[in-house]
């Protein structure tokens, strides 16, 4: 936590001599050379009475632990930004601080690190969370913590990002639920949670996003669930890629292991469909 000191907000330096940013789509993130860019801003939180920080992003959203499959063969699961509202699980947006030197790893409740990734693409420049079982890749989660206080944010950027994402105390505040309630929204048997958003005609997203529980494992069940949802008819069900951002649409069945699913919907025809893979 002394790295951190009372820096409210700081960048994180990999290895590969690049920062952690905040992706645009307000979900990814990677790694970036432009340390200048407010998207490499991160404001620290400290978690009351635990040893851990929360890091929220310029756009509102908390660095996120997902148990997201990153690409088949890639070890690590994904890391990306999460709006306080949508957090399945407060542990998954809570990072220890272990020192290492003059470097700092940034530990999830599961015991993984923040991984920075480096090689050929499409792994390049990813960030995941995993336990390095290599020595040669035990200094891809070590970050520089480099404070930036001194980054000027208009006041009223910052009022409309607290009104869109409220933060995680603010939501507390608000919503109080019982334990009971907590361990029921935490996991449910034979269901995965899908995350959606409705993109318009030119590929803009104009839905804020919402979720369901699902149990069907086809793409078509799911379109069904969706159009009920949305009141859509004719549309595509995509994943945005996490490393060149272009949309991949959903064949026949949704992957295994019922994780946690971000889906876009888009109309069949819009401009976005067209470029769909």
């Amino acid at each position: 936590m002394d790295l951190f000191g009372k820096a409210k907000a700081v960048r994180l330096r990999s290895c590969h001599d690049k920062y952690l940013m905040a992706h645009p789509d307000g979900e990814s993130v990677w790694q970036g050379r432009d340390g200048t860019s407010p998207n490499a801003v991160w404001t620290v939180e400290s978690v009351p009475y635990k040893n851990a920080i929360r890091l929220r992003s310029c756009f509102g959203k908390y660095l996120t632990a997902s148990d997201d499959i990153v690409l088949l063969g890639v070890a690590g699961r994904r890391v990306t930004q999460t709006s306080a509202a949508l957090v399945p699980d407060y542990s998954l947006i809570e990072w220890e601080p272990v020192r290492d030197g003059v470097e700092v790893k940034l530990r999830t409740a599961t015991g993984h690190f923040l991984r920075a990734n480096g090689g050929l693409p499409p792994v390049r420049n990813s960030v995941t969370h995993d336990i390095p079982r290599r020595s040669i890749t035990q200094e891809c989660v070590l970050w520089d913590v480099e404070p930036a206080d001194s980054v000027n944010i208009k006041q009223q950027q910052q009022q409309l990002l607290d009104d869109e994402f409220p933060t995680l105390e603010s939501l507390m505040s608000s919503h109080r639920v019982s334990s009971e309630e907590g361990r029921e929204e935490a996991g449910r048997p034979n269901q995965r949670l899908i995350y959606y958003s409705v993109m318009d005609g030119k590929g803009n997203v104009v839905a804020k996003k919402r979720c369901f529980w699902f149990t069907g494992t086809e793409v078509g069940e799911l379109k069904q669930k969706l159009a009920k949802e949305t009141g859509l008819r004719d549309f595509i069900v995509c994943l945005r890629n996490p490393f060149d951002g272009k949309l991949d649409s959903l064949k026949l069945y949704l992957p295994p292991n019922n994780d946690v699913m971000r889906v876009l919907v888009v109309p069949s025809a819009s401009k976005a469909a067209k470029y769909t893979r």
